[in-house]
């Protein structure tokens, strides 16, 4: 319901002079004949106007319900045709017919709907890459036979494995907006540094020691026998190291790759002593 401050405004915006519609009778009359107002009547001391909430919507805007403001700011468009006047309101639009009226705010409107972001199309190397920083290798954990606590003899057979554990595929995927990229990684070779200036490549982990195998012999795939002992050492000890070669294949966004030679490296002192024999005569 309008009121009497909002009758007073158009009262005084029409004897200033603003607008330049003079009204004669009932007015705001659509082409249904009733328009957005159920009647207007006016008289000498102002008009009596009885609102509706019709009205025709301007075209991207939506209106979920109604409500009155004073702060609600009305323009006012005169046709240069034929056509009735017309006044938008937070994006509706109201037929007028020969007359000129205050109408109601429309408060509360239905909330737009944002606008779709458009990602920026992410090139599959780049994922990939990704995927490849994203591997957490395992640092491989040094074994050897005699046990690498205690000390390697001269001229007997050493075997050395990194833990089984740690020798396994390493897979981490990556994804942004509409591709998906995985990385595995395998290790494919360990080679051994023994300090004394030999080293052995393994094609394995290497082969755990056990007792099922004589004390002398050698290891089946992953060995090494000490030549000089290494009390001349600073530390009076060797160090033994170990590097691990890892291959990595990728695919994702219909694409395959392959990055070579990932390297993880472990290494720890390994003491090498020579035993003296006795002859008893």
């Amino acid at each position: 319901m309008l009121t009497a401050r909002r009758v007073g405004i158009w009262t005084i915006a029409s004897l200033l002079g603003v607008l330049d519609v003079m009204v004669t009778g009932p007015f705001a009359q659509a082409d249904d004949g009733r328009g957005i107002f159920g009647g207007v009547s006016c008289a000498a001391g102002g008009c009596k106007v009885r609102a509706e909430t019709r009205g025709r919507r301007t075209a991207g805007v939506s209106r979920e319900g109604m409500a009155h403001s004073r702060s609600s700011p009305l323009q006012h468009r005169r046709s240069t045709s034929s056509k009735s006047p017309t006044v938008t309101s937070d994006g509706w639009e109201y037929g007028l017919g020969d007359g000129l009226g205050i109408l109601p705010r429309f408060d509360g409107g239905k909330p737009k709907r944002p606008k779709r972001k458009h990602h920026q199309k992410v090139p599959v190397a780049v994922v990939a890459r990704r995927a490849v920083e994203s591997l957490q290798l395992p640092k491989p954990a040094i074994r050897t036979s005699p046990d690498e606590d205690f000390v390697q003899v001269v001229g007997v057979p050493t075997w050395m494995w990194v833990e089984h554990g740690t020798w396994r595929p390493v897979t981490e995927t990556a994804v942004v907006p509409g591709l998906r990229v995985t990385a595995t990684a395998r290790p494919r070779q360990a080679t051994w540094s023994m300090g004394e200036g030999g080293s052995v490549a393994c094609a394995g982990p290497g082969t755990e020691y056990s007792g099922k195998f004589r004390p002398d012999r050698p290891s089946p795939d992953c060995g090494y026998t000490y030549r000089r002992s290494s009390s001349g050492e600073p530390s009076r000890a060797f160090k033994l190291s170990v590097r691990v070669l890892w291959d990595v294949e990728w695919h994702g966004g219909g694409q395959t790759g392959r990055v070579p030679g990932l390297v993880i490296a472990a290494e720890r002192p390994l003491a090498v002593d020579e035993v003296q024999a006795v002859v008893v005569r």
